[in-house]
């Protein structure tokens, strides 16, 4: 039999981890500023690229995207080439995959901050991103496809099948649901609008979770967790069952997102009985990996590596305990809305993603550059200080999480809520948020501890050459199963029709789910008093979604006796057909505002901007005072009007062409409101005689169009006079 010679490409490898850590790093440390935003709400005050609203998805995005997408990307090459006994198919197209993945970083590291967002949550970016992305994510699946086919191993093991899942449906899940109309450069509106977008957001939300944060783990999961034990993986058998649940059932389970909100009641009930089920793939995943470790466990308390990649698996467990419990709907109740779902987040993000990629790279890294690691007890005090950073962290966002929905829930012997004002349980949390921000300091310490161990490793090694491997040629065999040969010995030699099988199992779900919500008009029944937003309320709308009001706003009052008394009127189906996209929010730090139109004067709207503490003192809102002083641009107002009258917005061309004319009139009326303050008139003439020749009429502020955003909200159908609402921030 011929033996080959050939080299493993190491170089791209070693470039995909030092992304990992730089942008791991960069990642952390914003996460960590918005932690003690809450606390010091005014610390970066009066900066506007600087707001919460706007680091909120740069946080998420360098975290998913940059940290864990480099961290996938070194695994999957490092261990892709061993597994197939083959260097990747091209060099070129490795190099691509890094640098113009890199490049998207680099522009979203630019673009979010400055207010260009989709708000969509984890699909932020705008629409030349999407097609950037979707080109470097089909580079990428060429790249592992053309290896697969060119191997000199017959069968793929698990770990590969896990990557071709991947790949396919992360490539599905972000076509469809970045489907959008351009209105310019980087403005765009979503196809699909109110109920619409919020199930194929959310079916793409999960899905995300579960295939680019989980599925391509699992693979290295069951490529490294056995090579830093030195032990085969647990059971064969376990690790098929595991591969085809998870993948048919996970697909099914983004409306647990959803519950309780204006979604059919048949798509929620759906995504919980298949939320339910999800326990079970994922737990069989877990115990295939820590058993794993049988026979291992006096390596696992001296070595870091395991200890790293023990503590990742036991949290991947806890998270998918966590998910399927959440969907039920009594406990969905409860959590929703609240702090738990972050800290059931970070359990999986922290624990899963970030100790599993650094126990990658601690085994990595030594081999790469020919030399020990730098230093062991400096990785045992990562791991120390990074496990007690995420209890720090976890535990108190459960607390906090089990104190808001308590109290926005209780009621007095006469009806009435023991705590009307919001702020109350904002107020009743802040310990809380002070140990998150403790817990994620000694997290952020951590990976600057691996960070300087890796670079001392790095320097104390040798340069990262291409690796000489040798493999007999794969010869050929029939297409057909032999005798004796399983169904899946046969398929593992098959990867057409793995990557085909797999493509059907991840469809399935999502054609059920997606097509009846989006094709059958009847399951979102139309209200014949809701319309289209004027052009300065559209307007102050896009403000919105530029500050990032809806990561700590919803837009979804449930029909609960809590919210409907604190709120208003629980929110209708038919109130969100002209939304694009649908802003429902999944997390209330501040209180929800779908009913707040019409409930607050103009000018405590603008006060509120300008200094929400005058208004809700306690406010942990930070100010937005960039609002009341920049000119509303309204040069692209027809366009978006136009944009949207193909998507079925029923704009009449009479209405575009008098967009200006409208904004005049609406925003003049503001303008007279507010006037009548005496203490605003006083205000305004002062900074009228401070402008001198740039004076902004108020008529033509930002601050005005937000103004008539909000105050439109919820007003579109009637509530009842008598309902007491309060919605202090």
């Amino acid at each position: 039999m011929e033996v080959q010679q050939f080299y493993y490409d190491n170089k791209i490898v070693k470039k995909f981890l030092y992304a990992t850590i730089l942008w791991g790093v960069v990642g952390m440390l914003v996460g960590l500023l918005l932690a003690f935003m809450f606390i010091f709400p005014n610390l970066t005050d009066g900066i506007s690229w600087l707001s919460f609203g706007r680091l909120r998805p740069l946080h998420t995005n360098a975290v998913i995207f940059a940290f864990v997408g480099n961290a996938i990307f070194a695994g999957v090459y490092y261990s892709t080439q061993r597994l197939l006994k083959a260097r990747m198919f091209s060099d070129a197209l490795s190099n691509i995959n890094f640098w113009g993945w890199q490049l998207i970083i680099v522009g979203a590291a630019l673009t979010l901050p400055l207010g260009f967002t989709t708000s969509k949550e984890y699909a932020e970016l705008e629409w030349p991103f999407d097609i950037a992305i979707a080109a470097i994510w089909v580079v990428f699946g060429w790249n592992l496809i053309g290896t697969i086919l060119k191997r000199r191993q017959r069968h793929l093991y698990v770990a590969l099948w896990f990557y071709i899942a991947t790949f396919v449906t992360v490539a599905v899940l972000h076509i469809f649901n970045s489907l959008e109309l351009p209105v310019s450069a980087l403005k765009s509106y979503s196809v699909y609008a109110g109920v619409q977008d919020a199930l194929v957001q959310w079916w793409y939300g999960h899905n995300a979770v579960a295939f680019f944060l989980t599925t391509p783990f699992l693979g290295l999961m069951y490529y490294f967790v056995p090579k830093a034990a030195n032990r085969p993986v647990y059971s064969y058998r376990l690790s098929i069952v595991h591969f085809w649940s998870l993948i048919f059932i996970y697909i099914w389970a983004g409306p647990h997102h959803l519950l309780y909100t204006a979604l059919p009641e048949w798509a929620q009930n759906l995504g919980v009985a298949f939320s339910v089920m999800l326990i079970m793939p994922s737990w069989g995943g877990m115990i295939n990996g820590l058993l794993t470790l049988r026979g291992a466990w006096d390596k696992v308390r001296t070595d870091p590596v395991l200890k790293f990649m023990v503590v990742a698996i036991t949290g991947y467990g806890m998270a998918t305990f966590e998910g399927p419990m959440l969907s039920l709907k009594n406990v969905n109740a409860i959590g929703h809305f609240t702090d738990w779902i972050i800290g059931h987040v970070h359990v999986g993000a922290l624990a899963w993603n970030g100790f599993l990629a650094f126990g990658m790279i601690y085994w990595l890294v030594p081999r790469l550059f020919k030399t020990r690691l730098f230093s062991t007890p400096l990785a045992n005090l990562h791991f120390w200080i990074g496990t007690l950073g995420i209890i720090m962290y976890a535990l108190p966002m459960y607390v906090a999480g089990f104190t808001q929905a308590s109290m926005w829930k209780q009621f007095n012997p006469d009806g009435t809520l023991v705590y009307g004002n919001f702020l109350e349980t904002v107020s009743e949390i802040m310990p809380m948020y002070w140990m998150r921000a403790i817990g994620g300091s000694l997290y952020v310490i951590g990976i600057l501890v691996l960070a300087y161990n890796i670079i001392a490793t790095v320097r104390s090694g040798s340069k990262v050459t291409d690796e000489l491997a040798e493999a007999p040629a794969l010869a050929r065999v029939s297409k057909r199963r032999v005798a004796g040969e399983g169904l899946h010995t046969w398929l593992e030699r098959k990867p057409i029709q793995l990557t085909i099988l797999a493509t059907i199992a991840i469809l399935i779900g999502g054609i059920v789910q997606i097509i009846p919500t989006i094709m059958v008009e009847s399951n979102i029944p139309t209200i014949s008093s809701v319309k289209p937003y004027t052009p300065l309320e559209l307007e102050g709308r896009d403000i919105y979604i530029r500050e990032g009001c809806n990561a700590c706003h919803s837009q979804m009052i449930r029909p609960f006796r809590s919210e409907v008394e604190r709120y208003g009127e629980y929110s209708k189906a038919g109130e969100f057909v002209y939304d694009h996209p649908f802003l429902w929010g999944s997390k209330r730090t501040g209180p929800d505002l779908h009913r707040i139109g019409q409930k607050y004067s103009n000018n405590w709207h603008l006060n509120h901007m300008y200094d929400p503490q005058s208004t809700s003192p306690n406010s942990i809102m930070p100010a937005y005072q960039w609002l009341i002083r920049r000119e509303l641009d309204k040069s692209q107002t027809e366009k978006k009007m136009q944009v949207m009258v193909k998507l079925g917005v029923p704009y009449s061309e009479e209405e575009i062409a008098a967009a200006q004319q409208s904004m005049l009139e609406q925003g003049t009326a503001i303008e007279e409101s507010l006037y009548t303050d005496p203490d605003f008139a006083e205000t305004y003439e002062a900074d009228k005689q401070a402008g001198g020749q740039e004076f902004i009429e108020m008529r033509n502020r930002e601050i005005v169009a937000l103004i008539a955003y909000l105050q439109r909200l919820g007003t579109d159908i009637k509530v009842k006079e008598d309902q007491q609402v309060n919605t202090q921030n």
